[in-house]
Parts: C-alpha cells; sequence; structure tokens
C-alpha cells in the first residue's frame, strides 16, 4: 500500500512524535508498504493515511477523510489527546477519532478516556526500543536520570525539588536531558542548578548519548501529570535501567498495577523517599528490577512489528485491491 504518515513534530526535531513517526514508517517499510511522513496533507494520494495525534493532526484527517471516505484510516491516540484535548477541546478530538477505522493506543488502559462507541476500534500498540547488552551505573554517585522536555506535561523539575535537602551521606544526583520547550523552562532550570547541586540540566542529547547515559544511571525517573505511553519506560526497561514513576495511567499501563516504583503525581516527598530507598536499600532496588525485567517482552522489536503487522493485515482484509504489496 502507498501509506502517508502524518506527525505534526517536523523533519529533524527530536520531539517523541517524530521519532514514532519515522520508527513506524521503519516497521511499515519492512512490511513492503510505501510509507511518506508529512506534517500536513494536502489530498495526495495514498491507499491509507495514519496519522499521529488526534487533534493536531486534526486538518489532515478531515481532508483525507473528506478526499478518500472508502479508504482506511488509522489515527494514534497520543497522551495530550487523551488526557488534554478529549476534555478542552472534545469536538475536535473525537470528530478525528469518529473518522477513524482504526484508533491506536500506546498503552493498554488508554481506552478508558474512549466513549464506548470507539472502543471496538481501539489496539493498543506499545512502543519499542533496542536492547543494551550492559550497564555499568557509576560509582561515585547514585544517578538519576531524567528523559523528557522541559514542559507544563512533563513535571521536570520535580526530581530536582526531590533531592534538594538530602541527607549528606546520599550520593543521589540527578541528570536531565531535554531541550526546553520556552525560555520560562529553561531559566527555570537553570535557576535550579544555582541552588541545588544535586541537580544538572544538560539540554538537548543525541539519542545515541541518551542510550550512553542510560548505561551510567542507577534509576530513570519519570515524573510526568501525562503520558500516552512513554517510549523513555520502552527504553529504560531494554536498557535493564530500574523505573520510578508518578502513578498515572500511560505508566501504570505499561508497567502494571502491581509495580514498585509508583509515587503519587506532583508529590515530591513521596518522590523523594523512592529515590532514598532505591539508593539505600538493596532488596527494593532489585525488586524494581526484577518488576523491570518481567515486562521487557512487552517493549521488543518484534512485539511493536508483529502489532502492527497484524494491523495492516486485518487493514487489508477488509480492503482488498490493488493497493496491498
Amino acid at each position: 500500500m502507498n501509506i502517508r504518515l502524518v506527525t505534526p513534530a517536523p523533519r529533524g526535531s527530536r520531539a517523541g512524535n517524530r521519532a514514532s513517526a519515522n520508527r513506524w514508517a521503519a516497521i511499515l517499510r519492512r512490511l513492503g508498504h510505501r510509507v511518506t511522513v508529512s506534517t500536513a496533507y494536502a489530498g495526495e494520494p495514498a491507499d491509507l493515511m495514519v496519522a499521529l495525534h488526534a487533534w493536531r493532526s486534526a486538518a489532515a484527517i478531515a481532508a483525507f477523510a473528506a478526499a478518500y471516505p472508502q479508504r482506511p484510516l488509522v489515527v494514534v491516540l497520543t497522551g495530550t489527546d487523551a488526557y488534554r484535548f478529549i476534555h478542552s477541546d472534545r469536538d475536535t478530538t473525537l470528530a478525528s477519532l469518529d473518522a477513524a477505522d482504526h484508533i491506536v493506543g500506546l498503552h493498554p488502559l488508554v481506552g478508558n478516556v474512549l466513549p464506548a462507541r470507539l472502543r471496538p476500534r481501539l489496539r493498543a500498540i506499545i512502543q519499542s526500543a533496542r536492547p543494551l547488552a550492559t550497564r555499568r551505573p557509576a560509582r561515585r554517585h547514585f544517578r538519576v536520570c531524567f528523559a523528557g522536555h522541559l514542559r507544563d506535561e512533563k513535571d521536570p523539575l520535580r526530581p530536582a525539588y526531590a533531592v534538594r535537602d538530602l541527607p549528606a551521606h546520599s550520593r543521589i544526583r540527578v541528570d536531565a536531558y531535554g531541550g526546553a520547550h520556552t525560555e520560562d523552562w529553561a531559566a527555570a532550570a537553570r535557576d535550579e542548578m544555582a541552588i541545588n547541586p544535586r541537580y544538572r540540566w544538560h539540554g538537548e542529547i543525541a539519542h545515541a548519548e541518551l542510550r550512553r547515559v542510560y548505561t551510567r544511571s542507577h534509576v530513570l525517573v519519570l515524573p510526568s501529570v501525562m503520558e500516552g505511553g512513554a517510549n523513555v519506560i520502552s527504553e529504560a526497561v531494554m536498557a535493564g535501567l530500574p523505573v520510578i514513576a508518578s502513578d498515572i495511567e500511560g505508566s501504570v499501563g505499561l508497567l502494571g498495577d502491581d509495580y514498585p516504583g509508583y509515587y503519587p503525581v506532583q508529590d515530591t516527598a513521596a518522590l523523594r523517599d523512592r529515590l532514598l530507598r532505591a539508593e539505600a536499600d538493596p532488596r527494593y532496588y532489585a525488586a524494581l528490577d526484577a518488576a523491570c525485567n518481567a515486562r521487557r517482552h512487552l517493549f521488543t522489536p518484534q512485539q511493536e512489528h508483529a502489532g502492527w503487522q497484524r494491523l495492516l493485515a486485518d487493514i487489508e482484509a477488509a480492503n482488498p485491491g490493488p493497493g496491498s504489496p
């Protein structure tokens, strides 16, 4: 098939939406399809559209549905779709989802936000990451990694707040990686570094370098207030890096209800307690490690490839014709 894959993130962006789109395009090409990735749609011929982000890609979704009403349309539900725009701009978001023949969610609990009429169209395809063979955590410090852009949804300074005024014997240090969405966020990170010797913001780095950071870290912390199924969890688990995460649905959907590393969202004291326990209690750290390893099979490239393969097979079975590869 000739597939148009639409993402709101432009070429060259290190935003998660672009990384996901590029990875999916590679998967679809390996499955034998022709894929064009773009940020907009102007009526170009396509056998299938895969649109990432129901709200931000609403214009492209509506244009494809109008131009090719009989051709299949897949909409990928992101975190801001599921936990912001479905409430703040419900009409636009639901119009995109109603137009979709299939809805892809990035964790299995995301159907909880959908109207009952849309749930039969939903399937979860969890994002994958390449494994890392070895990890050599730093010895001098207990390294806590935050990987994400500095923006409201990520609650990015929560790890910094959690390591203020720790006991003098603690070796915890927080290393934060990711670009600031606004100058105010950049200024806030710089101000925090000036008063908090345990926190360092490194800005945006290449993905290959971030993978090296994982090998030197002891824990990844994901403090987000909303996530659609964060690929950073996939990255950490496949790197053998235990996770401490806020107890939002997007993280629970990936790590499971009984994962021992949650803390209440935006609760600085609870996050501090989790980090100190991970540093000082070998049995707790081993429990985090074991729980992540038990979920590892969910995040392999093979399972993500298989998820898209099943979806495309179902689409082709329902839409036989010359567009099939």
